[in-house]
Protein backbone atom coordinates (compact mmCIF):
# COMPACT_ATOMS: atom_id res chain seq x y z
CA UNK A 1 0.00 0.00 0.00
CA UNK A 2 1.18 3.53 -0.76
CA UNK A 3 2.05 5.98 2.00
CA UNK A 4 -0.51 8.55 0.84
CA UNK A 5 -3.27 5.91 0.83
CA UNK A 6 -2.40 4.90 4.39
CA UNK A 7 -2.55 8.52 5.54
CA UNK A 8 -6.12 8.69 4.19
CA UNK A 9 -7.04 5.39 5.88
CA UNK A 10 -5.82 6.74 9.22
CA UNK A 11 -8.61 9.35 9.03
CA UNK A 12 -11.47 6.92 8.37
CA UNK A 13 -14.29 6.58 10.88
CA UNK A 14 -12.87 4.37 13.62
CA UNK A 15 -15.55 1.67 13.34
CA UNK A 16 -15.03 1.46 9.59
CA UNK A 17 -11.26 1.25 9.96
CA UNK A 18 -11.51 -1.47 12.61
CA UNK A 19 -13.93 -3.46 10.44
CA UNK A 20 -11.57 -3.18 7.48
CA UNK A 21 -8.64 -4.45 9.53
CA UNK A 22 -10.74 -7.15 11.20
CA UNK A 23 -11.71 -8.53 7.79
CA UNK A 24 -8.05 -8.85 6.82
CA UNK A 25 -7.24 -10.62 10.09
CA UNK A 26 -10.05 -13.13 9.65
CA UNK A 27 -8.95 -13.85 6.09
CA UNK A 28 -5.48 -14.80 7.27
CA UNK A 29 -5.81 -16.23 10.79
CA UNK A 30 -7.94 -18.52 12.93
CA UNK A 31 -9.54 -17.28 16.18
CA UNK A 32 -6.28 -17.84 18.03
CA UNK A 33 -3.83 -15.70 19.98
CA UNK A 34 -0.18 -16.69 20.31
CA UNK A 35 1.07 -16.19 23.87
CA UNK A 36 4.68 -15.63 24.90
CA UNK A 37 6.39 -14.68 28.14
CA UNK A 38 9.77 -13.08 28.74
CA UNK A 39 12.44 -12.97 31.41
CA UNK A 40 14.95 -10.21 32.00
CA UNK A 41 17.95 -12.51 32.41
CA UNK A 42 20.22 -9.49 32.87
CA UNK A 43 18.82 -6.13 33.95
CA UNK A 44 20.21 -2.60 33.82
CA UNK A 45 23.56 -0.85 33.23
CA UNK A 46 23.06 -0.59 29.49
CA UNK A 47 25.43 1.81 27.72
CA UNK A 48 22.98 2.71 24.94
CA UNK A 49 21.15 6.04 25.36
CA UNK A 50 17.59 5.08 24.32
CA UNK A 51 15.45 7.80 25.89
CA UNK A 52 12.52 5.51 26.77
CA UNK A 53 14.56 2.86 28.57
CA UNK A 54 14.75 2.49 32.34
CA UNK A 55 17.83 0.27 31.96
CA UNK A 56 20.04 2.87 30.27
CA UNK A 57 22.90 4.36 32.31
CA UNK A 58 22.04 7.67 30.62
CA UNK A 59 18.68 7.70 32.42
CA UNK A 60 18.03 7.69 36.15
CA UNK A 61 15.16 5.27 36.71
CA UNK A 62 14.96 3.48 40.05
CA UNK A 63 15.17 -0.16 39.00
CA UNK A 64 16.74 -3.30 40.42
CA UNK A 65 19.81 -4.15 38.36
CA UNK A 66 21.28 -7.64 38.33
CA UNK A 67 23.91 -9.58 36.36
CA UNK A 68 23.09 -12.70 34.35
CA UNK A 69 20.76 -15.06 36.17
CA UNK A 70 21.60 -18.70 36.75
CA UNK A 71 20.57 -21.17 34.06
CA UNK A 72 18.26 -23.12 36.36
CA UNK A 73 16.43 -19.93 37.38
CA UNK A 74 15.68 -19.16 33.76
CA UNK A 75 14.56 -22.72 33.05
CA UNK A 76 12.23 -22.67 36.08
CA UNK A 77 10.68 -19.40 34.86
CA UNK A 78 10.09 -20.94 31.43
CA UNK A 79 8.34 -23.94 32.97
CA UNK A 80 6.10 -21.61 34.99
CA UNK A 81 5.30 -19.60 31.86
CA UNK A 82 4.24 -22.81 30.10
CA UNK A 83 1.97 -23.68 33.03
CA UNK A 84 0.32 -20.26 32.62
CA UNK A 85 -0.45 -20.91 28.95
CA UNK A 86 2.58 -19.53 27.12
CA UNK A 87 3.88 -21.45 24.12
CA UNK A 88 6.97 -19.26 23.74
CA UNK A 89 9.57 -18.01 26.19
CA UNK A 90 12.03 -15.23 25.44
CA UNK A 91 15.39 -14.74 27.17
CA UNK A 92 16.18 -11.00 27.27
CA UNK A 93 19.44 -9.33 28.28
CA UNK A 94 20.21 -5.63 28.65
CA UNK A 95 23.08 -3.98 26.83
CA UNK A 96 24.42 -3.74 23.31
CA UNK A 97 25.50 -7.40 23.26
CA UNK A 98 27.22 -10.10 25.30
CA UNK A 99 30.51 -11.89 24.67
CA UNK A 100 32.94 -14.32 26.27
CA UNK A 101 31.79 -16.32 29.29
CA UNK A 102 28.49 -14.42 29.55
CA UNK A 103 27.58 -15.32 25.98
CA UNK A 104 28.45 -18.96 26.64
CA UNK A 105 26.16 -18.88 29.69
CA UNK A 106 23.35 -17.48 27.54
CA UNK A 107 23.83 -20.40 25.14
CA UNK A 108 23.37 -22.72 28.14
CA UNK A 109 20.13 -20.89 29.03
CA UNK A 110 18.89 -21.32 25.47
CA UNK A 111 19.62 -25.05 25.48
CA UNK A 112 17.84 -25.44 28.82
CA UNK A 113 14.69 -23.61 27.67
CA UNK A 114 14.67 -25.32 24.26
CA UNK A 115 14.72 -28.70 26.03
CA UNK A 116 11.32 -28.05 27.65
CA UNK A 117 8.59 -29.88 25.77
CA UNK A 118 5.88 -27.52 24.54
CA UNK A 119 7.98 -24.35 24.77
CA UNK A 120 9.58 -22.57 21.83
CA UNK A 121 12.73 -20.67 22.75
CA UNK A 122 13.12 -17.03 21.71
CA UNK A 123 15.79 -14.50 22.60
CA UNK A 124 16.46 -10.76 22.61
CA UNK A 125 20.19 -10.20 23.04
CA UNK A 126 21.00 -6.91 21.35
CA UNK A 127 23.17 -6.28 18.29
CA UNK A 128 24.69 -9.69 17.57
CA UNK A 129 27.16 -10.52 14.83
CA UNK A 130 26.71 -13.23 12.21
CA UNK A 131 28.68 -15.89 14.11
CA UNK A 132 26.76 -15.27 17.33
CA UNK A 133 23.45 -15.61 15.47
CA UNK A 134 24.58 -18.96 14.08
CA UNK A 135 25.46 -20.11 17.62
CA UNK A 136 22.13 -19.14 19.17
CA UNK A 137 20.29 -20.90 16.37
CA UNK A 138 22.30 -24.08 16.93
CA UNK A 139 21.55 -23.82 20.67
CA UNK A 140 17.79 -23.71 20.02
CA UNK A 141 16.57 -20.16 19.35
CA UNK A 142 13.67 -20.26 16.88
CA UNK A 143 12.72 -16.58 16.97
CA UNK A 144 14.76 -13.47 17.81
CA UNK A 145 13.35 -10.18 19.02
CA UNK A 146 14.99 -7.04 17.73
CA UNK A 147 12.74 -4.00 17.35
CA UNK A 148 13.17 -1.07 15.00
CA UNK A 149 11.45 0.93 17.80
CA UNK A 150 10.46 3.94 15.71
CA UNK A 151 10.69 5.35 12.19
CA UNK A 152 13.94 5.89 10.32
CA UNK A 153 13.30 9.64 10.40
CA UNK A 154 12.50 9.83 14.13
CA UNK A 155 15.18 7.44 15.41
CA UNK A 156 17.74 10.20 16.02
CA UNK A 157 15.31 11.77 18.53
CA UNK A 158 15.23 8.55 20.57
CA UNK A 159 18.76 7.13 20.39
CA UNK A 160 22.18 8.25 19.11
CA UNK A 161 24.51 5.46 20.32
CA UNK A 162 23.34 3.29 17.42
CA UNK A 163 21.33 4.13 14.34
CA UNK A 164 18.26 2.79 12.59
CA UNK A 165 20.34 0.84 10.07
CA UNK A 166 22.10 -1.04 12.89
CA UNK A 167 18.73 -2.40 13.90
CA UNK A 168 17.60 -3.17 10.37
CA UNK A 169 20.87 -4.97 9.56
CA UNK A 170 20.57 -7.12 12.68
CA UNK A 171 17.07 -8.21 11.66
CA UNK A 172 18.32 -9.05 8.17
CA UNK A 173 21.13 -11.19 9.62
CA UNK A 174 18.62 -13.00 11.82
CA UNK A 175 16.40 -14.01 8.93
CA UNK A 176 19.38 -14.80 6.67
CA UNK A 177 20.41 -17.41 9.22
CA UNK A 178 16.99 -19.04 9.29
CA UNK A 179 15.70 -17.56 12.56
CA UNK A 180 12.25 -15.97 12.60
CA UNK A 181 12.22 -12.23 13.26
CA UNK A 182 10.14 -10.75 16.06
CA UNK A 183 10.45 -7.07 15.18
CA UNK A 184 8.22 -4.27 16.38
CA UNK A 185 7.91 -0.73 17.64
CA UNK A 186 7.19 1.57 20.56
CA UNK A 187 4.47 4.09 19.85
CA UNK A 188 3.69 7.21 21.85
CA UNK A 189 7.24 8.61 21.98
CA UNK A 190 6.33 11.89 20.30
CA UNK A 191 6.31 10.58 16.74
CA UNK A 192 3.73 11.65 14.15
CA UNK A 193 1.13 9.56 12.33
CA UNK A 194 3.38 9.69 9.31
CA UNK A 195 6.18 8.22 11.40
CA UNK A 196 3.92 5.33 12.41
CA UNK A 197 3.04 4.70 8.78
CA UNK A 198 6.75 4.70 7.95
CA UNK A 199 7.32 2.19 10.77
CA UNK A 200 4.72 -0.12 9.26
CA UNK A 201 6.23 0.18 5.78
CA UNK A 202 9.77 -0.45 7.10
CA UNK A 203 8.55 -3.52 8.97
CA UNK A 204 6.75 -4.82 5.88
CA UNK A 205 10.07 -4.72 4.00
CA UNK A 206 11.67 -6.84 6.75
CA UNK A 207 8.72 -9.27 6.76
CA UNK A 208 8.91 -10.36 10.42
CA UNK A 209 6.92 -13.33 11.67
CA UNK A 210 5.57 -11.30 14.57
CA UNK A 211 5.37 -7.58 15.36
CA UNK A 212 5.30 -6.51 19.04
CA UNK A 213 3.42 -3.24 19.47
CA UNK A 214 4.61 -1.49 22.63
CA UNK A 215 2.82 1.61 23.90
CA UNK A 216 5.21 3.87 25.77
CA UNK A 217 4.85 3.51 29.52
CA UNK A 218 6.67 6.68 30.61
CA UNK A 219 8.92 5.63 33.48
CA UNK A 220 10.09 8.15 36.06
CA UNK A 221 13.76 8.88 35.63
CA UNK A 222 13.81 8.38 31.87
CA UNK A 223 13.99 11.20 29.33
CA UNK A 224 10.39 10.47 28.26
CA UNK A 225 8.85 10.37 31.74
CA UNK A 226 6.38 13.16 30.92
CA UNK A 227 5.10 11.69 27.67
CA UNK A 228 1.72 10.34 28.86
CA UNK A 229 -0.14 12.68 26.51
CA UNK A 230 1.72 11.81 23.30
CA UNK A 231 -0.78 9.21 22.10
CA UNK A 232 -4.46 8.53 22.78
CA UNK A 233 -6.21 5.19 23.08
CA UNK A 234 -8.01 5.78 19.80
CA UNK A 235 -4.75 6.58 18.06
CA UNK A 236 -3.29 3.30 19.33
CA UNK A 237 -6.22 1.40 17.80
CA UNK A 238 -5.87 3.26 14.51
CA UNK A 239 -2.18 2.35 14.44
CA UNK A 240 -2.97 -1.33 15.03
CA UNK A 241 -5.39 -1.20 12.09
CA UNK A 242 -2.79 0.37 9.80
CA UNK A 243 -0.22 -2.24 10.82
CA UNK A 244 -2.69 -5.02 10.06
CA UNK A 245 -3.52 -3.60 6.63
CA UNK A 246 0.16 -3.22 5.76
CA UNK A 247 1.16 -6.62 7.20
CA UNK A 248 -1.82 -8.94 6.68
CA UNK A 249 0.08 -12.14 7.55
CA UNK A 250 2.17 -10.97 10.52
CA UNK A 251 1.26 -11.81 14.11
CA UNK A 252 0.61 -8.44 15.77
CA UNK A 253 1.41 -8.71 19.46
CA UNK A 254 0.30 -6.64 22.43
CA UNK A 255 3.57 -5.98 24.26
CA UNK A 256 4.59 -3.43 26.90
CA UNK A 257 2.31 -0.61 27.98
CA UNK A 258 -1.14 -2.04 27.35
CA UNK A 259 -1.86 -2.41 31.08
CA UNK A 260 -1.32 1.28 31.79
CA UNK A 261 -2.22 2.87 28.43
CA UNK A 262 -5.33 0.94 27.29
CA UNK A 263 -8.58 0.31 29.14
CA UNK A 264 -9.95 -3.26 29.06
CA UNK A 265 -12.58 -2.12 26.53
CA UNK A 266 -9.95 -0.67 24.21
CA UNK A 267 -7.74 -3.76 24.61
CA UNK A 268 -10.69 -5.80 23.34
CA UNK A 269 -11.12 -3.41 20.41
CA UNK A 270 -7.45 -3.90 19.59
CA UNK A 271 -8.05 -7.64 19.36
CA UNK A 272 -10.76 -6.93 16.79
CA UNK A 273 -8.47 -4.53 14.96
CA UNK A 274 -5.79 -7.13 14.38
CA UNK A 275 -3.94 -8.10 17.55
CA UNK A 276 -3.42 -11.87 17.60
CA UNK A 277 -0.48 -12.22 19.95
CA UNK A 278 0.03 -11.40 23.63
CA UNK A 279 3.07 -10.81 25.78
CA UNK A 280 1.84 -12.38 29.02
CA UNK A 281 3.12 -11.82 32.53
CA UNK A 282 5.55 -9.12 33.62
CA UNK A 283 7.73 -7.07 31.29
CA UNK A 284 11.41 -6.19 31.73
CA UNK A 285 11.17 -3.69 34.59
CA UNK A 286 7.40 -3.14 34.91
CA UNK A 287 4.41 -5.28 35.87
CA UNK A 288 2.21 -6.84 33.22
CA UNK A 289 -1.37 -8.07 33.11
CA UNK A 290 -2.39 -10.96 35.36
CA UNK A 291 -2.91 -14.28 33.59
CA UNK A 292 -6.54 -14.55 34.74
CA UNK A 293 -7.42 -11.14 33.29
CA UNK A 294 -6.00 -12.13 29.91
CA UNK A 295 -7.81 -15.45 29.99
CA UNK A 296 -11.16 -13.80 30.68
CA UNK A 297 -10.58 -11.18 27.96
CA UNK A 298 -9.76 -13.81 25.36
CA UNK A 299 -12.76 -15.92 26.32
CA UNK A 300 -15.02 -12.87 26.03
CA UNK A 301 -13.66 -12.20 22.55
CA UNK A 302 -14.03 -15.83 21.44
CA UNK A 303 -10.28 -16.36 21.12
CA UNK A 304 -8.11 -19.19 22.37
CA UNK A 305 -4.47 -19.29 23.39
CA UNK A 306 -1.90 -21.11 21.28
Amino acid sequence: MKREDLIKLYDMELDDLVSKAEKVTKENFKNEVEVCSIISAKTGKCGENCKYCSQSIHNHADIHCHPLMEVEEVKAAAIKAKENGASRFCIVTSGRSESGADFQKILEMIRAVASIEGIHCCASLGLLNDEQIKQIKQAGVERFNHNINTSRNYHKNICTTHDFEDRVNTVKMITKNGIEACTGVIIGMGETREDRIDMALSLAELNPKTVPINILNPIKGTSLEGFEDKITEEEVIRTICIFRLVMPKAILRYAGGRKTRLSPKMQELGLRAGINGLLAGDYLTTQGVEEMQDRLMLEKCGLKKV
